[in-house]
């Protein structure tokens, strides 16, 4: 998943998603909500600052006193202006009917002409009231009252800003309290997730899902994945079961057939010696062609007996042996098959191990086998024995073409067969050679290799751990012969 990708919501975790869906609501909730009190309250502040400023120019105006004189001037009686104006660092003006200034407090701003009713001059809140006679009852002066709105600002913003604070800190326990209710309610999930996850590493369904405390939906979704893991832990029993069968029926009609082919070839041979005469070449064809078909069935039997007792766990009884010696044998009895390839063997130290003779013999013999059947005629294979580290290394190489890197991974496995214009063996082989090195290798606690030689061509290497350094009975699935 690309990072882009998982920063889409969609993407996130439950819990992220549950907490991102309970701030959004309330954020929008509170923000609704804000909007509409903070209208109400900011135009209440508003409001209560006009009533102020009416209830002062009215308190104003009714201690000025227009006269009319014979002159007909207007003569304004003056209050104490510092009275009105002190407080609240307001301005206030007086003119009379023809809008001339009678009086003005002590650095009165610019109000504007003198308008009745209230509007703003600049950063100024005017109030004007008109003053009338009270003989005549016509207008004879004005009276204006003004004051900075920068605080009534002040405060409105004041009153937004904590609106905000309010709705930012609640939006934000509402997130954090969706992420404690959802992680407390995605609990029991993340517990099942992580026994699944157990039984996914360890492959054993014999494991139990936790009990749910509530009988609701992720209840039943663990008592139906208990069920499955019942299902499944019967159904590999059964399979167990039924493959130890399988193992044992091999094992047990490979060893009881081992008799009768061993019969049938000492037969074989005792008829074929007795055909000796010019007339009997044909039954003495038959006959070879019988003795080479049972040798054949006999080696598949032979191999088919050894990977069954692998399977079924029957370890063979072991010795002290020399790897050394066993390997030599098993390249003197693979020389006669081998044509026209030279075959060259290091061996130059005993190589003393705790073993059956017979599994390593074929062992080798595989491994020298499988050499011959895929190179071309006079191509050179090389037997090397040697100690490396506490360990009996036993390496074929040979200058053939190989084997490509795809194939090495599952070269070892039983019935992989390698077909190409190299392999010279009539009718192939049985897929089994390679598949016994392994497991031979492995019930030692040993491994086998595949590689590239230095003679240009495949490198089979087993190691095996020497006498007194063996590592059997630490790793019991090693112990598998």
């Amino acid at each position: 998943m690309s990072r882009a990708t998982a920063l889409r919501p969609r993407n996130w975790p439950v819990r992220w998603q549950l907490a991102a869906v309970s701030a959004g609501l309330t954020l929008a909730i509170l923000v609704l909500f804000g909007v509409i009190v903070g209208n109400l309250a900011a135009q209440r502040v508003r409001d209560d600052f006009n009533r102020e400023m009416a209830g002062a120019v009215t308190a104003l105006a009714s201690q000025v006193r227009i006269v009319d004189t014979i002159t007909n001037t207007l003569i304004a009686e003056e209050p104490e202006l510092a009275d009105f104006t002190s407080p609240n660092d307001a301005s206030v003006r007086i003119y009379d009917s023809r809008g001339e200034q009678l009086d003005a407090s002590p650095n009165a701003a610019d109000l504007g002409p003198p308008v009745p009713g209230i509007h703003n001059v600049g950063e100024m809140r005017v109030v004007t009231v008109a003053l009338r006679s009270r003989a005549s009852g016509r207008i004879a002066g004005y009276v204006q009252y003004g004051r900075d709105e920068q605080h009534v600002d002040s405060t409105v913003g004041r009153l937004w800003l904590l609106i905000a604070a309010g709705v930012l800190g609640a939006t934000l326990l509402a997130s954090f309290a969706g992420m404690a209710i959802a992680r407390r309610a995605m609990r029991p999930i993340s517990s099942l997730t992580a026994t699944a996850r157990t039984i996914a590493e360890t492959g054993d369904p014999s494991s139990h899902m936790p009990q749910p405390r509530v009988d609701d939906e992720v209840g039943e979704l663990a008592r139906t994945l208990e069920q499955m893991l019942r299902s499944l832990d019967a159904a590999r029993g059964e399979r167990e079961t039924a493959l130890k069968r399988q193992r044992e029926f091999v094992a047990d009609a490979s060893h009881e057939l081992r008799t009768p082919l061993t019969s049938i070839l000492a037969n074989l041979e005792l008829l074929q010696a007795s055909l000796e005469e010019p007339s009997q070449e044909e039954e003495r064809a038959m006959v070879d062609s019988a003795l080479r078909s049972s040798g054949r069935m006999s080696r598949l039997v032979g191999d088919l007996l050894l990977l069954a007792r692998a399977d079924a766990g029957r370890i063979g009884a072991r010795t002290r042996c020399d790897l050394a010696e066993v390997a030599g044998n098993a390249a003197a009895e693979v020389a006669p098959t081998i044509g026209e390839r030279p075959l060259r063997i290091e061996n130059d130290r005993p190589l003393p191990i705790d073993g059956n003779p017979d599994e390593l013999h074929r062992m080798v013999l595989n491994l020298l086998d499988n050499a011959v059947r895929h190179t071309p005629a006079g191509s050179t294979v090389e037997l090397r024995l040697r100690a490396e580290g506490g360990e009996a290394v036993v390496e074929v190489a040979d200058d053939g073409p190989g084997v490509p890197p795809e194939p090495r991974k599952q070269i070892f496995e039983r019935f992989v067969r390698g077909e190409g214009p190299a392999d010279t063996a009539i009718g192939g082989g049985s897929g089994l050679g390679l598949a016994i090195v392994s497991a031979v290798a492995t019930s030692y606690g040993g491994r086998a290799e595949v590689g590239e030689s230095d003679l240009g061509g495949a490198l089979f290497s087993v190691r095996l751990p020497l006498r007194g350094r063996s590592e059997r009975g630490i790793n019991p699935a090693l112990d598998r012969l």
